[in-house]
Order: structure tokens, then sequence, then C-alpha cells
């Protein structure tokens, strides 16, 4: 058969609704040319906020290479970095799914045409086209999946949108290369619409093509509202239909706010946790030391008002944590003055993070704890009794619970 035969969708007469055009593909192409390139960055800036050069067990992406020419040392000032930045990038990459859904449909001919390269710019077009449908929708569907806390997808989440990001947005930008003059030529004279998006034998019209942008532009909208409420917290939080809640319910009181993985889930016996069994293992190069919960009781106990934010977009209020300073610890076992980086292992036996890794900065920081208590009481079992970490601005999975052992030096 013809490409021209209207059965097929080789077939420009086989696309025939009236929206596809131009202008109506630029405008939702521009607002994607702004959004991912937020969402970029601020993928990039959460990658940095792991620590990933610090120490491997930080680290989900092996052999990243020059990828990770732009890491820097993750600050713990302003306390709520993370809990923004990561908010931002959840919210944000939920509220463009219509965006990208309508912009995809609106260019879905270019899809189908025939032949597949009528030149080697034309052929480069084509390539940069398939891995940007294609790197789009892998991003998309992995960043959901992971802030649903839907594991589904073979290997590490981490690495998989990591490097799925480099290809998807070196695409883009080819792509937006390409495109982006065409594009700001169409929306500054509106009505010249030509080209092989436009139907030569059109369908009749049901809703106008700024009506179809109202709908893409209002369900973003809707998107952004049951999605957002779980990165500002308060009552706005029930409205975040969209985004993850965390595990099991926290129940109330000073205990009661979120959490993703329970006492049960981690494996953690309370044997393990009662007053005769449990003991802190501190080293450093001064020795070991193994401390009772009841002897860190009788160390200087100190504040912080601080967050826990999660890589899938959800954080809590500030809540008011109490125990020892981490720098505190460090001097303990011969680390005056400023200390250095620091080890940290829980008693949990499996998944990701049961080992994490802090610099020095952090570790310096006089809001950085040993977190004995959260809101005037002792931690629960689901909140990392008898001892967890706490540092500002830190990624919630680097706030380590069921703390067993502290190793101070260079990593």
């Amino acid at each position: 058969m013809r490409n021209d035969d209207p059965r097929l969708p080789s077939s420009p007469g086989f696309w025939r609704s009236p929206l596809r055009g131009t202008g109506f593909t630029s405008v939702l192409g521009l607002v994607l040319l702004v959004g991912i390139t937020v969402l970029f960055v601020t993928g990039l800036v959460s990658y940095a906020a792991y620590n990933p050069d610090l120490s491997p067990v930080n680290d989900q992406t092996p052999d990243k290479g020059i990828l990770g020419f732009y890491l820097f040392a993750w600050p713990t000032d302003p306390h709520w970095l993370y809990r923004f930045t990561q908010g931002l990038h959840v919210t944000l990459g939920i509220t463009l799914i219509p965006i990208l859904l309508a912009k995809l449909w609106s260019v879905v001919p270019r899809l189908f045409a025939l032949p597949p390269a009528r030149s080697l710019a034309h052929a480069l077009e084509r390539l940069s086209l398939l891995l940007l449908v294609g790197g789009g929708l892998f991003e998309f569907t992995t960043g959901v999946l992971n802030v649903q806390l839907a594991y589904v997808f073979p290997g590490s989440f981490y690495p998989l949108h990591f490097y799925g990001a480099w290809v998807f947005f070196a695409a883009f930008v080819a792509h937006a290369v390409l495109k982006v003059p065409a594009a700001l030529r169409a929306v500054r004279r509106p009505g010249r619409e030509q080209g092989d998006l436009v139907s030569p034998r059109p369908g009749p019209p049901t809703v106008s093509r700024r009506g179809a942008l109202w709908f893409a532009g209002g369900a973003s909208l809707l998107f952004f509202a049951t999605t957002v409420g779980q990165s500002i917290g308060g009552v706005l939080r029930r409205t975040a239909l969209l985004a993850p809640h965390g595990g099991a319910d926290p129940g109330g009181g000073p205990n009661g706010f979120q959490i993703n993985k329970t006492a049960a889930y981690a494996g953690i016996d309370t044997r393990e946790t009662g007053a005769e069994a449990w003991r802190l293992v501190v080293t450093g190069r001064g020795g070991t030391v193994r401390l009772s919960r009841a002897q860190l009781l009788r160390m200087p106990l100190h504040s912080s008002a601080l967050p826990i934010a999660c890589v899938e977009g959800w954080s809590t209020a500030d809540q008011w944590w109490r125990g020892v300073r981490l720098r505190d610890l460090a001097a303990l076992v011969g680390h005056d003055g400023d200390p250095p980086d620091l080890f940290v292992e829980s008693l949990q036996r499996h998944g990701a993070f049961r080992r994490a890794a802090l610099r020095a900065n952090q570790v310096a920081d006089p809001r950085s704890l040993l977190a004995l208590y959260v809101n005037g009481e002792a931690l629960s079992p689901d909140h990392g009794y008898p001892a967890r970490i706490i540092v500002p601005a830190a990624p919630g999975v680097l706030n380590t619970k069921w703390v067993a052992r502290l190793t101070f030096g260079d990593l």
C-alpha cells in the first residue's frame, strides 16, 4: 500500500484532528522547555545531596565518570534545602504529566512518518525524537513509580533514573536547538498553521485549540493540587492524593508523623534494642567506646527543629529532636576540634541505606544529632528507637534509624 493511504498511520490523512498544528505544539513545547530544565537541575541537585563521592554506600550509580563533574559538598543550610529542592522536583514532575501527554499526542503523526530519513539532518532529528519520547516516558514512569513506592522495574531506581535522565536531557537539548526558533515564531505569529502536523482533511472540531490548552493546563493544576501538600505539610497533606504517604499509619502523639520503613519491615528485633542488649559502638582515631542509652542520656543533650524529607517528595514539618551532638561523640574518640567524616551502621539487616556516610561539615553542624527523643518523647520503634541520626538538609535515608555503630574518619 502507498504511504498516502488514509487507513495507514504513516499517511497524513490518517490523523484528522483539527487541533494539531505548529502553534498548539509550540505552546506545549515551550512550557516543557522550562519545566524539564528545572526538573533536570533539581534532579542533579538531589543526586548531589547524597554525597555520592563520599563513600560507595551512598552511591547507587557506579561508574558515573564525567557525569559526576558537578558534584559538591552538600550544605546543611538552610535546613529545609532538600525538602524544597526535592519537593519541587517531584511536584513539578507530576504536574507536567498532562502537558507531556498533550505534547506527545500533538506530534504523534511524526512518529509514523515515512520515509524514516530524508536526509542526514532529518535522520538526526528523528533519532533525537525517538530518544526524546522514549527517554521522557521512561523518566516520568520510573519517577512516578518511585514516588508511589512501587519498585516494579528491574534494578535499582537510582542508576536507572540517573543514566536515563542524562540520555533524555541530551536528546531534549538537541531537539530544543532544532525546534525552539520555529516554536517561538509560531507563538509570535498565531494563525499561520502549516507543516506536517496539520491534517490535509481535518475532521469537525469538538473543542478549540485554546480550549484544549486550557484542558491540559487545568489537568496540570489538578495534579499540582493533589501532590504539593506532601511537601508543604499541614492541613494540605490530606489533599495530596497523588503523593506518597509513607508506610503504615504512624498514629498520633509526639511520634505521630510520617515514616517509610517500619521497625518490622527493617527486621528490628526488640530484644536487640532493649536496655540490657543495645550498645552504641563509637570508633575513631582515639579508640572505641561502647555506650548504653542510659550513658548517652547522661551526656550533654541538645535540641534541633528539623524536618524529615525523602526522595519520594514527601516531608514532615519541623520536629523537635533531642539527643547528643555528633561532634561531641566524635570528640569522645579523639576527634577534638574539626570532626571528620562519619560512617553510620544500622541494626537494619536488609534494604538499601542500612549504612550511610556523612560529610565532615554535616557532622560538625551543631544541629546534627544522634537523636534519642522527638517532640519531648522517646523515639518510637518505627522512628528509630533507641537512637537515630538527624542532620539538617540531608535526604531522609541518610538520617539512619536504629543506629548500632558510628565510625569517625576520612572516607
